[in-house]
């Protein structure tokens, strides 16, 4: 695939994923995630509280609960309940993943990780460069 098309591709990715981010029920943070694999999305998610707990996920005080599941490992965890395979697959993520979504990234098989923001801890992208995954920022969501 020439590299402006895959370009309008990550672009358009990128902006459902924004779109799912939406979908959260979050107050800090909303974050949206799209898997795929030749060229199918193969799962989403959004950062929120797992399944049967109310939908907060601030305390309080403003700050987000331990047990909040980040946009990428809902995505993950979903295709670890379907028959699908994230091996070689590309995630498309609205905010730079954490260190502990990268371990999860980077063990799911995903080889690709296009965002549009970076989170203000870059450790997650550092082990995810270290560990050989092609990382693309893409700020510019117009186009």
């Amino acid at each position: 695939m020439s590299e402006s098309k895959q370009l309008r591709y990550d672009k358009a990715y990128l902006r459902i994923a924004h779109e799912w981010g939406k979908l959260s029920h979050c107050k800090r943070k909303q974050v949206g995630a799209i898997i795929v694999k030749d060229r199918m999305i193969i799962s989403d998610g959004y950062n929120g509280t797992p399944t049967g707990f109310e939908n907060y996920c601030e305390d309080d005080e403003g700050y987000t609960k331990w047990y909040v599941l980040h946009a990428e490992a809902n995505a993950i965890l979903k295709v670890a309940a379907s028959t699908q395979s994230c091996k070689g697959a590309t995630l498309y993520i609205t905010l730079s993943p954490c260190k502990e979504c990268s371990k999860l990234i980077h063990q799911a098989g995903i080889i690709r990780v296009v965002y549009s923001r970076a989170y203000k801890d870059n450790s997650g992208l550092e082990f995810l460069k270290k560990a050989g995954i092609e990382l693309q920022l893409i700020e510019d969501l117009e186009a």
